[in-house]
C-alpha cells in the first residue's frame, strides 16, 4: 500500500501526515513549485514521512526538471534514517539533468532509481 504525502500549508493545520502502508512505504510527489519556496517545505515532508515510521521512501520527481545540491542533501538525510530501518529512498521519474547530477556526485550508487511508469500496485 502506498501514501501519499500532500505539500504542508504555511499554517500546518490542514494536513495530516502521510502514513506509510503495511510495506512501510510513503510516497511524496514534490513540483518545481514546492522547490520554488525553498527547502524548508522539503524537509518537512521528509521529516513528517520519516516521523510517520516510514521505511522506504519514494520521492517521485515526475514534475521536477532540476533539483539543487541541496535538495539532494536532504534525500541523502533521508536515506540514512530509512537505511537504519531496513529500507531506502527511491527516487522515482528521474530526468536526464536530474540523473546526471546523480552520476556527477556518485549517489546513483546510494539513491534506487525508478521509471516514473514503474507504479507498484498496492
Amino acid at each position: 500500500m502506498t501514501a501519499t504525502a500532500v505539500h504542508r500549508p504555511p499554517t500546518g493545520t490542514d494536513a495530516a501526515p502521510a502514513r506509510p502502508g503495511r510495506d512501510g512505504q510513503v510516497v511524496v510527489r514534490l513540483s518545481d513549485d514546492l522547490l520554488a519556496d525553498g527547502l524548508a517545505d522539503l524537509r518537512w515532508l521528509l521529516h513528517d514521512a520519516l516521523l510517520s515510521g516510514a521505511r522506504r521512501l519514494v520521492v517521485d520527481l515526475t514534475d521536477v526538471r532540476q533539483l539543487s545540491s541541496t535538495a539532494v542533501a536532504s534525500f541523502l538525510w533521508a536515506h540514512r534514517t530509512c537505511r537504519a530501518r531496513g529500507g531506502a529512498v527511491v527516487l522515482r521519474g528521474v530526468n536526464r539533468r536530474t540523473e546526471d547530477l546523480l552520476h556527477r556526485t556518485g549517489l546513483w550508487r546510494v539513491m534506487q532509481l525508478e521509471d516514473a511508469a514503474h507504479t507498484p500496485e498496492g
